[in-house]
């Protein structure tokens, strides 16, 4: 058993599959899925687990070279643009309605079960040397 990091097994591999320039899509429970990716989906209950507390996790063991959030996010959660903003020095943005049309080439899909609006990131793998 692993002593520390991501114990769930299936996102534990999934990351370990990822490599540089593969986009990971970390979401809100209300984001649509879209078909292609591999999903995996930790949402329980409303709000747990959190889109902070899922971030906070796989920012532990990715590199990331750029990260994309919808623009509706800046007024409708200032909580997760602050979050966002606060954590990737080069965050873009785009309409929510773009970021959906964009998820469809992302390598792996994260569900939490954030429920705040437009708490959603895609996240574009970087390389550690």
């Amino acid at each position: 058993m692993k002593k520390g990091g991501i114990l769930n097994r299936h996102l534990a591999g999934a990351v370990a599959e990822l490599g540089h320039g593969d986009q990971v899509l970390l979401c809100d429970a209300g984001m649509p899925i879209p078909d292609g990716p591999r999903v995996v989906d930790l949402a329980f209950r409303a709000g747990i687990p959190s889109f902070e507390d899922v971030l906070a996790g796989l920012l532990d063991e990715l590199v990331i070279e750029g990260a994309l959030a919808a623009q509706e996010v800046r007024e409708a959660n200032p909580a997760a643009d602050g979050l966002l903003t606060g954590t990737f020095a080069e965050l873009a943005y785009v309409p929510h309605e773009t970021l959906k049309e964009l998820s469809t080439g992302a390598r792996l899909v994260v569900r939490t079960g954030e429920a705040r609006p437009y708490a959603n990131v895609l996240l574009r793998c970087g390389v550690f040397f």
